[in-house]
């Protein structure tokens, strides 16, 4: 009788400290804010893209893959990596590339994105590696090099098109992702988000115009 009654008690505490565990686990981590889809049909080329809300903005779920005359590529020139991974634009032809109705975000509208995701206005404002899980919250759940995946918390499905320099290289695809914004920082340079499969953080940084990196656009305001 004994063993019986110190194995029902084990149970009962058991029950008692996973109640407890999933109590805390909801508070820590919400249940994520997916759902909100749409899509967006490119006149241009035909491309149907998947739309996801975050706070009062609307962001395109995929990179662009529209092809300009100049200044966009492929990686390494295979159309698969542009049909997975969008196309690289250097950022004067990033700024062209966007559809009508939408737009590149600015640093600022990123911040926007990240102080939704969890990041301090502190935070948002700096530079380098910021804020503490937020780039796992766009990060798409496969796709990512080293484990490196995300959550995908917001349905943002944020993908590693890595980068071409502006000498021509082609690097980090399935490590690194990198996307503009229409912020300049200095006439050479403008800010970029970083996002690695080896951080669960947000890297802001100022990079060379002339290099090569992913968009994603923000649909114009219907106040503008």
């Amino acid at each position: 009788m004994k063993n019986k009654q110190t194995i029902f008690k084990t149970v009962l505490l058991f029950a008692f400290t996973l109640s407890l565990f999933s109590c805390n686990k909801d508070v820590v981590e919400p249940t994520p804010q997916q759902g909100d889809y749409a899509t967006f049909t490119d006149a241009r080329d035909g491309k149907i893209y998947k739309t996801i809300k975050i706070g009062n903005q609307e962001w395109m779920a995929e990179n662009l893959v529209f092809k300009t005359a100049t200044s966009s590529w492929t990686y390494w020139g295979f159309e698969e990596n542009g049909v997975k991974y969008g196309r690289l634009y250097t950022w004067e032809a990033a700024k062209l590339a966007v559809p009508a109705g939408w737009h590149l975000p600015s640093d600022a509208e990123w911040k926007q994105l990240e102080m939704a995701l969890g990041m301090s206005q502190a935070e948002a404002d700096g530079i380098d590696y910021r804020g503490t899980d937020e780039g796992n919250k766009l990060k798409a759940k496969i796709g990512w090099a080293e484990n490196g995946s995300g959550t995908d918390y917001i349905g943002a499905s944020a993908l590693p098109g890595g980068f071409r320099s502006n000498s021509g290289s082609f690097l980090a695809i399935g490590y690194y992702g990198y996307w503009w914004s229409s912020t300049e920082n200095n006439s050479s340079k403008a800010w970029i988000r970083l996002i690695v499969a080896s951080s669960p953080k947000i890297f802001r940084i100022d990079s060379f115009k002339e290099d090569a990196f992913s968009v994603r656009c923000v649909k114009d305001s219907q106040t503008n």
